[in-house]
């Protein structure tokens, strides 16, 4: 799932955007239009803490009629921010003290 990357403080301007397009008073409120996410991650994604998903982007959009050409914004990947497996993952083993010394 792609995820969109809004400039610093903009995702939060986006939604404000998007709640005062569907008149409703308040981010949980939201959730009565037919949202498919949960409250407690619209509220990540309101302080930011988390990129909206594409899917959630594109049904926002959608209900408040916002034309995503004007918005600033990336798409990334799914697999972006994630750390390639193999020998980078493999933890290192620490040897005790007494090894250390004597060698």
């Amino acid at each position: 799932m792609n995820r969109i990357k809004f400039q610093k403080r903009e995702q939060r301007v986006f939604l404000d955007q998007v709640i005062r397009n569907l008149d409703s008073p308040s981010l949980r409120n939201l959730l009565s239009f037919g949202i498919s996410t949960n409250y407690s991650s619209l509220k990540n994604y309101y302080t930011e803490r988390r990129f909206l998903p594409e899917n959630l982007f594109e049904e926002l959009c959608l209900l408040s009629k916002i034309n995503k050409e004007v918005l600033n914004y990336e798409i990334k990947k799914s697999s972006w921010g994630q750390q390639k497996g193999g020998k980078i993952s493999k933890r290192v083993k620490v040897l005790n003290s007494k090894t250390i010394l004597n060698s």
